[in-house]
Parts: C-alpha cells; sequence; structure tokens
C-alpha cells in the first residue's frame, strides 16, 4: 500500500540519499495508516528491528515512523548514535517537522527531518570512502 505519489516518494527517497552523502548513517523512513500500539515511539522500535536496522555496521541507523490516522510521529536512532549525541539531539529536527506535519505537508516536513538528521548525523559520523549503503533508500509501508 502506498500513501505517496511516485512523484512524492521519489522526492523522499532524494532526500534521504542527499541526507546519506555527507554521513555513514543510514535513515530510513516508515509510513502507516494507523498506529497500532498507543505510543508511536515503541511502535518505531518494532519497526525498527523488522527493517533490520540495527545491523548497520556503526549502529547508526535512524528511523523516521509516520502514522498518517493517529497524526503520530517517532524518531529513533540506534544505540551508536544514541551512545555519542547529545540526550536532545533529535529534539530540533522533530520540533521542525512537527509544524509542516501538522499543517498537512508530509513531504515537506519528513524531508525537512530528513535533511536535518543527516546535518547532525555527518558531525558524528561523517562519511567515509569505504562507506556503503548499508539499508535501502525505499520508503517502506505498513497497514
Amino acid at each position: 500500500m502506498s500513501f505517496f505519489t511516485e512523484a512524492q516518494q521519489a522526492q523522499l527517497i532524494s532526500a534521504i540519499q542527499t541526507a546519506e552523502k555527507n554521513t555513514s548513517g543510514e535513515i530510513r523512513l516508515h509510513v502507516e495508516q494507523t498506529c497500532p500500539l498507543p505510543d508511536p515511539m515503541e511502535r518505531a522500535k518494532a519497526v525498527f528491528g523488522q527493517l533490520n536496522m540495527h545491523q548497520t555496521a556503526q549502529q547508526n541507523g535512524v528511523l523516521f515512523y509516520l502514522s498518517l490516522d493517529d497524526r503520530k510521529f517517532a524518531l529513533l536512532g540506534d544505540r551508536g548514535i544514541d551512545s555519542v549525541v547529545p540526550p536532545d539531539f533529535w529534539n530540533t529536527t522533530r520540533d521542525a517537522m512537527r509544524e509542516q506535519l501538522r499543517q498537512g505537508q508530509l513531504v515537506e516536513g519528513l524531508s525537512e527531518g530528513i535533511r536535518r538528521a543527516g546535518e547532525q548525523l555527518k558531525t558524528y559520523f561523517p562519511y567515509r570512502d569505504d562507506d556503503r549503503n548499508e539499508l535501502s533508500d525505499e520508503v517502506s509501508f505498513g497497514k
């Protein structure tokens, strides 16, 4: 099931690829119609595992989770990120996305969040010559 047009998906994939150019971090986006759990962060943790995001070499995967009908989203970084960044690392990214998402500007809000995540990740996980794309850049979809 797809919640975005082909052009919108291409824009989101491009945002992920651009963000990953400056970092060895890996970014994924997962979108669902409804969140099956009360807490979107708990659902993001489950999706993180389902997408095998914990298997990156530096444990530096980031998941953007969005539930459309519930109007909920979560940002989740792997252990490698959480061990080196300040506790409020994701707050500015989350806050920048929140207003656009509230206004229904989903692609713009997600693209902005992805861009910001890439900028922040390059500080702690800069791109290396031997870097390879460890996770798919495709948007994943749930029910």
